[in-house]
């Protein structure tokens, strides 16, 4: 459940991050508990519309917060449920074919997406989720606040760097915000399992460029070259940024807390 909303049959609400049944014809919501109670006949309502083949995060955002597209919230919780002992997460690739049809069959599902259970190699998911960041119009930090992140990032005394990153963090549209500070908790999860050996360094090589970006959409050669090592750098300071910061964003209400 990524926005929630009251159970058919008990009429309680399925919080944030919960587990739920859908009706794949009229879209009936039931928590897991209640499918007993359930009502047998349903009438069928209209399939959600596939979303763009690419756009801007708040494209995928839902329209309540936290505003993180299902289709994150989806491959996250696929790779904490399954995939936290394995090495290599997000570093080890997956099959380049698999990441690039499931990722076409989430993007045409739109909201109402099909199980990543079915998908035997977790590193696929990883590569479904990678796949979708590095796919988006502008990175998570934006172009405009792209030199104010490299700037906060420089700054040589820890307080005074992560409270002009904290600022930062504070100015992207929502949708950024709210995604970005729910793939950081994710990261620090994998960064704290010993059986992944991804620590903050590999993951900041891995999602650096994907989450920083540049500040324009065509960088020149010298661009590219110059912001390679400071991506990482950026996204290094944001995953050392403290947990509570970011759950400020994600956990909008006290019953949507993700117990994780």
């Amino acid at each position: 459940v990524i926005r929630p909303e009251p159970c058919c049959v008990c009429g309680s609400r399925i919080r944030f991050g919960k587990t739920a049944i859908k009706c794949c014809h009229c879209q009936l919501l039931l928590h897991t508990k209640c499918r007993e109670q359930c009502p047998s006949l349903c009438t069928p309502r209209p399939h959600h519309h596939a979303w763009p083949c690419e756009g801007v995060l708040a494209d995928f955002a839902p329209s309540t917060p936290p505003l993180v597209p299902i289709l994150v919230v989806q491959c996250v919780t696929e790779v904490e449920t399954r995939g936290l002992t394995e090495t290599g997460l997000y570093r080890v690739p997956g099959a380049e074919q698999l990441v690039r049809e499931w990722k076409r069959k989430l993007l045409r599902a739109g909201g109402a997406l099909p199980a990543l259970s079915s998908v035997t190699d977790i590193h696929v998911v990883c590569g479904v989720l990678k796949d979708f960041l590095r796919g988006l119009k502008e990175p998570l930090v934006t172009f405009s606040l792209h030199p104010a992140f490299l700037k906060a990032a420089d700054i040589p005394d820890d307080a005074a760097r992560d409270a002009a990153l904290c600022h930062v963090v504070s100015k992207l549209p929502p949708a950024n915000r709210d995604t970005l500070a729910f793939l950081m908790l994710h990261l620090l999860r994998v960064s704290h399992s010993p059986d992944c050996k991804m620590d903050v360094l590999n993951l900041s090589r891995v999602f650096g460029p994907t989450l920083v970006g540049h500040s324009s959409a065509n960088p020149t050669p010298l661009a590219i070259m110059e912001d390679t090592p400071r991506q990482s750098k950026v996204l290094a300071c944001l995953l050392s940024l403290p947990p509570s910061f970011w759950r400020g964003f994600v956990e909008t209400e006290q019953e949507n807390l993700v117990p994780m």
